[in-house]
């Protein structure tokens, strides 16, 4: 009966638009009241929820988006990538797809990269002769990519919520994923854009000098490596890494640049504040929900449904899958890794899904998701800065969206896509 009553209380809340965190909240709320498991349980959780040390990396990898997205390292990526790979039909988008890759090595954050690509690359495709609609498509996909590429904001929630998945184990097991689901979407971007002969004009416009936008990317370029070499050579934590970053960022903008003023710095701090309050609030509330379905066993019927029926280790992720794919059209992505890891956990366990692979594999739903209309967080930036209505890019996404399933199909098939790097280094 309580099971019922949690999740219906949650949906029709959600259906009647109140704030997910609430809902959350209000529907454990439900089923400690219900099972009488003490209230002085939910503000014990709510503090237990983030009171916790990978979370202290997640403002810090906000703020290291928001003082990069004003730095202008995107722009002189983009004329780094221009210089190597020329002009012409196709490469504009393989470049755009490119830096968001790249900046997702540096802050993790897929809307914070969709805003600092979109502000470089949309008016240079546009006066390339790429419809908006499609290159909104493009830059709201690529950025996806970045919640895969380390560091990543979804890695650090969904190493809090799982035990036996550590941050650095996490951060190995996306680069490859994040490498090859970048290769998968520049794939159709560059195919779409030569089939349909968008960017005639792309190659009218002078090729940079090498050495020169090599010298000026060059402190963007380092980033990456200062953050994950840094880690790996053992000099800082993640936690330490994201800190370290947030000052190189800081460093490059004011000093190297001079594109971030001492009256920026205001700005900056209260949005990447503002952004940060908001995901720990999230996360803080849905520990109550997740302490109330774990206490009372809420998910055990489930697990063993799956045991009865005989339901193998692929079907039951093929159903997974499904689920999260089409809650990924209409949720953020913390909400998804809040509301389900929970009720995954004991699938988890019955099936010996290795808990670092399964986040990688969650974590590529959600970047899917990211890109997927009606609601999708990526692409609505994209479409906000390019100008066009968020269903307008539905046709275009389609292409991108089949060709990120195919990947996921294959990292299903094949584990050590994501496990090779993290054993290789030891984790």
């Amino acid at each position: 009966m309580i099971s019922w009553a949690i999740f219906a209380t949650f949906i029709v809340l959600m259906i009647l638009g109140v704030p997910i965190g609430v809902a959350l909240t209000l529907a454990g709320a439900v089923a400690i009241g219900g099972a009488d498991l003490g209230w002085l349980s939910i503000p014990n959780n709510f503090y237990a929820g983030i009171a916790k040390y990978p979370l202290l990396a997640l403002p810090m990898f906000v703020l290291v988006g928001a003082v990069f997205d004003r730095s202008g390292v995107a722009r002189r990526l983009v004329d780094f990538g221009v210089a190597i790979v020329g002009r012409g039909p196709g490469m504009l988008p393989l470049i755009a797809v490119g830096v968001a890759m790249f900046l997702g090595g540096i802050s993790g954050s897929g809307p914070a990269t969709a805003a600092a690509v979109g502000g470089v690359m949309l008016g240079a495709m546009y006066r390339a002769g790429y419809p908006p609609a499609y290159s909104a498509t493009v830059i709201g996909a690529a950025a996806s990519v970045d919640i895969l590429i380390p560091p990543s904001i979804a890695f650090i929630v969904y190493s809090v919520l799982v035990p036996g998945a550590s941050v650095p184990a996490l951060f190995a097991a996306g680069i490859i994923p994040g490498i090859l689901a970048g290769v998968a979407l520049m794939i159709p971007a560059v195919w779409l854009a030569r089939h349909h002969g968008f960017g005639a004009t792309e190659e009218a416009v002078p090729r940079p000098p090498l050495l020169r936008a090599l010298r000026d990317a060059s402190w963007g370029l380092f980033a990456p490596v200062l953050i994950l070499g840094g880690m790996r050579l053992g000099w800082f934590t993640p936690t330490e890494a994201a800190v370290v970053a947030a000052v190189y960022g800081l460093f490059v903008g004011m000093v190297i640049y001079r594109t971030i003023g001492p009256r920026d710095l205001l700005e900056i701090f209260v949005d990447a504040a503002e952004t940060s309050g908001v995901i720990l609030i999230i996360i803080a509330l849905a520990s109550i929900f997740a302490y109330a379905v774990n206490t009372l066993g809420i998910v055990d019927p489930i697990t063993r449904i799956a045991q009865d029926y005989g339901l193998g280790s692929y079907a039951a992720l093929a159903t997974i899958v499904v689920v999260l794919l089409l809650v990924g059209m209409v949720l953020d992505g913390v909400s998804i890794f809040l509301i389900f890891v929970p009720l995954l956990v004991p699938l988890m366990r019955i099936y010996n899904w290795d808990p670092v692979w399964f986040g990688v594999l969650m974590t590529f739903m959600v970047a899917i998701g990211q890109f997927t209309p009606p609601v999708a967080v990526n692409l609505m930036v994209s479409a906000r800065l390019a100008g066009v209505r968020i269903e307008q890019t539905a046709g275009w996404a389609v292409w991108f969206v089949f060709s990120m399933l195919v990947l996921l199909v294959v990292l299903i098939a094949i584990p050590e896509l994501a496990l090779w790097m993290p054993r290789a280094l030891g984790y």
